[in-house]
């Protein structure tokens, strides 16, 4: 009987693909073939599936990599959220990640590719001064002024950062859809103005913080990547959460007058060996 051969074995020739700042990120939604998966052995399943697991262990070593599990619902059965700074890296995971189970046991049925970005929103530094100076009455230039700025250059920068690297959350709930910007007559985003644009999503922006703590959200930019321009990944503690926040944003300008969504994918996070229990039945 034959063997996969794990993905660190192989000796890589390609250089490193990295992009000059955030990480590639990959959602891979399948759907089980269980007559392809029952028609193999019991000694072919278990190497199977210890090839997976080995195969996902090895990937997590590596650098700024993250993988999450996911039993899904409904529309797929088995998902994976990956996020890592090589492409190579990635590509070649999917490609693994795919045959792991052996020919058309995991069929794709939605992937996703899009890479972290920083938001072009963010307020910046002369903004938030002419600000302190207008509301609050503080001079630009003085002691308080400067002190302000410090705290805002270090709050920007952590939120920077956590837009391009972020640490993915171990919570109970998983959401995934992607969504474009319209552009057509009279509802053209990119027709508006930088400030006009920056004004909505800043409305947008504050509905989200209201749910801190209860929802943790990544957008990752896919624009010339995938079929849409932004992948939405939605954590929670509580699926009510996912819904609440989702249906509240409905009422923004920004989502009623210029959003389109696409399909929503909908997981719970778990170890493997448990996913394995619930989709494969082992």
């Amino acid at each position: 009987m034959t063997t996969a051969t794990p993905l660190h074995e192989h000796e890589i020739t390609a250089k490193p693909l990295r992009p000059k700042e955030g990480l590639g990120a990959l959602h891979l939604f399948y759907r089980v073939e269980l007559a392809a998966w029952r028609a193999k052995s019991s000694d072919e399943r278990a190497v199977a599936l210890d090839y997976l697991e080995t195969l996902l262990a090895t990937a997590r070593q590596q650098p700024q990599t993250q993988i999450v599990t996911l039993s899904m619902f409904a529309r797929a059965d088995i998902g994976f959220m990956i996020l890592t700074p090589d492409l190579h890296d990635l590509n070649g995971l999917e490609k693994s990640i795919t045959a792991s189970l052996g020919p058309d046991v995991l069929v794709p049925e939605f992937t996703y590719l899009s890479m972290t970005e920083k938001s072009e929103y963010t307020q910046k530094e002369e903004a938030y001064a002419i600000e302190l100076e207008k509301d609050e009455g503080i001079a630009r230039g003085s002691a308080e002024s400067e002190a302000k700025l410090a705290t805002f250059r270090e709050r920007i920068a952590h939120y920077t950062h956590d837009r391009l690297y972020p640490v993915l959350p171990e919570w109970e709930y998983f959401c995934f859809y992607p969504m474009s910007k319209k552009r057509e007559p009279g509802q053209n985003w990119y027709a508006l103005d930088h400030e006009k644009r920056r004004e909505l999503m800043g409305g947008h922006m504050r509905v989200g913080r209201t749910y801190a703590g209860r929802v943790r959200q990544l957008v990752t930019g896919s624009t010339g990547l995938d079929d849409w321009e932004w992948g939405v990944t939605l954590f929670s503690h509580d699926p009510y959460d996912i819904k609440a926040i989702v249906y509240e944003m409905r009422f923004d300008e920004v989502s009623h007058g210029y959003a389109e969504f696409g399909p929503f994918y909908n997981g719970l996070p778990l170890p493997l060996k448990e996913i394995y229990r619930r989709v494969l039945l082992v």
